[in-house]
């Protein structure tokens, strides 16, 4: 299995214990120029053996909303694991209204999981996760935020939250898709805002006379 990350500058992908030693190729979509997706791969071997891949592309220019994807293929080309990682566009909307956001699988998937992860300013924490085998899904924000059970089967795994509030829910948001040989992840950042009658109330009478609310 391939994983991959994405920090400000870079992408990373790696696949640990693996044997023979992989081909790795980078990709992104809308595609870029072949010296945009310069790498640097590290190649080290265990005593056993078995391979540690690890291959760093770094991100040039104004690619944010790309869909960044690596592919390592065995030597024999019988083989090829995918992993992809897309940072969606920003959603901003007012609390207290159902918000959707999206995450769909790039191609129709077999035997998958999906799993749903929010982060502010602490580490990730579990929102749900699916299961098309069994088509349970293991739900920690239960009231809060739901999936379409008839969608996600066709790879529409967006997440619907159905009463934000503008300091619990305001964060990072992270979708993937898990299948045998690949990997999809989208992130989005969510930003939602107080409603407009919160702001009233909130505004001192000083203000409310110069009608700055």
């Amino acid at each position: 299995m391939v994983t991959i990350k994405m920090t400000e500058d870079w992408v990373t992908c790696s696949s640990q214990n693996v044997y023979p030693l992989p081909q790795v190729s980078w990709a992104t979509n809308p595609p870029s120029a072949q010296e945009a997706l310069e790498n640097s791969t590290i190649r080290t071997t265990d005593h056993k053996g078995l391979f540690t891949v690890e291959s760093m592309l770094r991100i040039v220019g104004n690619f944010n909303n790309y869909t960044y994807l690596c592919s390592f293929k065995s030597s024999d080309k019988t083989e090829v694991w995918i992993a992809s990682w897309k940072n969606q566009e920003d959603v901003t909307h007012e609390e207290g209204h159902p918000v959707l956001i999206p995450c769909n699988a790039p191609q129709m998937l077999h035997n998958f999981s999906l799993t749903w992860t929010f982060s502010s300013s602490s580490e990730p924490t579990l929102i749900l996760r699916y299961d098309n085998r069994t088509r349970q899904t293991t739900n920690q924000w239960e009231g809060q935020a739901e999936l379409d059970q008839d969608l996600v089967l066709l790879g529409d795994g967006s997440l619907l939250l159905n009463k934000p509030d503008s300091q619990e829910h305001s964060g990072t948001y992270t979708c993937m898709f898990t299948a045998l040989h690949s990997k999809y992840i989208f992130q989005t950042k969510v930003n939602i805002t107080v409603a407009a009658i919160s702001k009233f109330w909130n505004c001192s009478f000083s203000e409310l006379e110069k009608i700055r609310c």
